[in-house]
């Protein structure tokens, strides 16, 4: 995957203004998919969903692909992000079409 923070992080479909300065944000919804994986957190991934955004994509800026696919979970996407804790994560590919990759 890119490396293009804007393209990859949660601001990406939200304008900059003429002064250079982003936007209201628009919320990048991430859609439940019939293949999206049930995962439990586990003890190395406790408050790092940077770490298993990098392990599971390649690529740490997706940390925030957990909170919005699983907003019924997690409200705070680091001290939700806990061992135990059981969420949704959206298949790579379906993740490269979402992102527009």
């Amino acid at each position: 995957m890119a490396t293009n923070s804007k393209t990859l992080g949660p601001y990406g479909t939200t304008n900059i203004t003429s002064s250079g300065y982003l936007d209201i944000m628009k919320i990048r919804a991430v859609p439940a998919a019939s293949d999206d994986i049930l995962y439990e957190i586990t003890s190395s991934y406790t408050h790092r969903p940077d770490l298993l955004a990098y392990d599971l994509y390649g690529e740490k800026n997706l940390w925030w692909i957990f909170a919005q696919r699983n907003l019924d979970v997690i409200k705070d996407p680091i001290y939700d992000f806990v061992a135990g804790t059981k969420i949704y994560l959206p298949q790579g590919q379906k993740l490269r079409q979402l992102l527009g990759k």
